[in-house]
């Protein structure tokens, strides 16, 4: 029996292994990393890894810092079908909009609650008002800032973005359920078919990569960009020439 209380079953060899790499303990290790970022405090966020047809997902509701392999969901991307659902746990509220990033090719997708993602989506909505315009559609957009470089010119494309390129997240709006940002979320992939991210107002960030450690350098090149634009703010720097 683990730490959150659920015992073995026929299904614990999709997420027992030896290997650091594996899936399930990819995720354990990415989520007490995360944890000490803040981006996980209280339970929120989450984590799902792509590897061939399953799809691993920290399941919802739990301390991110104690999450054991054994915790692990497992779906088949295919069917949608849950292969693993541990007992007395419940499946991330995050998963149809993982399933979202999975279904446009990525290997894994991050949600965090990061303070600087949300302050971000607040500085924007600020903008929008005192210019008489919608916060609906909005974007966070920087540019010239040297950590730019971390983040990909965009699905099939080769190569990274440059200092002098402008880095666009879009902003979708929060609503009371996790599970209704679903929509919102594919409009924006599809509106910014480049973006690796979205930001969700008052809320945090999703944030997607073709592999495992491409989703986490990027979110980690994102968190520090934000960080640096409310710092900017704070010294009536522009984001923007």
């Amino acid at each position: 029996m683990d730490a959150q209380g659920n015992s073995g079953s026929s299904t614990d060899h999709l997420v027992l292994s030896s290997d650091p790499e594996h899936p399930a303990n990819h995720i354990c290790t990415l989520c007490r990393n995360f944890y000490g970022h803040g981006w996980v405090t209280g339970t929120g966020g989450g984590i799902s890894i792509k590897k061939d047809a399953h799809i691993f997902i920290a399941p919802s509701g739990v301390q991110k810092e104690l999450i054991q392999p054994s915790d692990i969901f497992v779906m088949e991307h295919a069917t949608r079908n849950y292969l693993r659902k541990p007992p007395i746990l419940k499946p991330s509220a995050c998963t149809p909009l993982f399933l979202a990033a999975f279904d446009r090719g990525a290997g894994s997708c991050i949600h965090t609650h990061s303070q600087w993602a949300v302050l971000v989506t607040l500085l924007v909505e600020k903008d929008a008002v005192a210019a008489g315009k919608s916060v609906v559609n909005s974007c966070f957009e920087i540019e010239q800032i040297e950590q730019i470089k971390g983040i990909p010119k965009g699905p099939g494309k080769t190569g990274m973005l440059g200092y002098f390129d402008r880095l666009v997240v879009p902003i979708i709006e929060n609503t009371a359920h996790e599970e209704d940002l679903t929509q919102s979320l594919e409009a924006a992939m599809e509106q910014y078919p480049d973006t690796y991210a979205v930001l969700v107002r008052r809320h945090g960030v999703y944030v997607w990569g073709d592999s495992v450690s491409k989703a986490k350098t990027q979110a980690e090149s994102l968190d520090y960009i934000f960080r640096l634009a409310v710092e900017m703010r704070r010294l009536d720097l522009p984001w923007t020439p």
